[in-house]
């Protein structure tokens, strides 16, 4: 059998992977004192997951994501991380977990602490809804719950990550239909493949408004200060849980342990 495997994908930006890989270390070290054998390092590409001969497959025999090895060894297929029978300890999002049947293959372990960014509150976050050159920016909301500046936002060219995500997508979707509108409010849609470069394309004029997470919107102003300058908030998603820790079921057995890993590592 396979070792087993983590990572820490949702945040790890290449300027911040020392501070990643300080948090693994102390998640590592507490499963360790319980008797849990935990990797040294942290899966980044598609190279570092153990082959799966055949494909991942699911309870029934069915394929639900490929054999690591034939990928792109240098690229990181999320999707193929999160169900990789041998993830130990990982991090997800909502949207994947609610919408492309990845709950059937992972558990989710706890929630991080999003108290330290504008946003964030406990295990709850909002997306910042980011345009160009406007006069001011908004504050988030003490209730958390949703502000929508529907005819700012009315006919505007729309960046995304990818469809899955709840930060990035849905929470916006979702807030907008609570408010009788839907993603057509946009003229158009633009999908980067992640939120730093949903960002990157609104402050280079490809596209005029994206839904950025609390924290993602944290490490873009702290790295990318003189794209962030033009850049303002003109409303926040309502509050939801943040991106969960997960683990594979094949590891039910240890769920209990790394739960207190992670609340001693905190």
């Amino acid at each position: 059998m396979s070792p087993p495997i983590a990572a820490l994908p949702m945040y790890d930006w290449p300027e911040v992977r020392d501070e990643v890989d300080a948090q693994w270390s102390r998640i590592r070290g507490a499963l360790w004192e319980q008797g849990v054998e935990a990797p040294a390092h942290l899966v980044r590409r598609n190279a570092d997951m153990p082959a799966v001969p055949g494909g991942i497959r699911d309870r029934t025999g069915r394929l639900v994501a490929p054999d690591p090895a034939t990928l792109p060894p240098e690229e990181l297929d999320y999707a193929t991380l999160w169900r990789h029978p041998r993830l130990l300890f990982g991090q997800t999002c909502w949207g994947p977990l609610e919408t492309t049947g990845l709950a059937d293959h992972v558990r989710v372990i706890s929630q991080p602490d999003y108290s330290d960014f504008e946003g964030g509150s406990g295990e709850l976050y909002s997306s910042a809804i980011l345009m160009r050159d406007n006069e001011t920016s908004m504050r988030s909301p003490e209730d958390g719950a949703s502000r929508l500046p529907l005819e700012l936002l009315r006919g505007k060219r729309f960046a995304y990550n990818e469809p899955h995500s709840m930060s990035g997508v849905l929470a916006l979707e979702r807030d907008l239909v609570d408010a009788g509108e839907g993603l057509s409010i946009f003229s158009s849609h633009l999908q980067t493949g992640g939120h730093r470069a949903s960002i990157t394309a609104v402050a280079e004029g490809r596209a005029e408004v994206c839904a950025i997470d609390c924290r993602s919107w944290s490490l873009f102003r702290r790295f990318e200060q003189d794209a962030a300058k033009p850049i303002r908030v003109v409303g926040w998603t309502a509050r939801r849980k943040g991106l969960p820790y997960i683990s594979a079921c094949e590891f039910e057995p240890l769920h209990d342990a790394i739960r207190r890993a992670v609340a001693a590592s905190s």
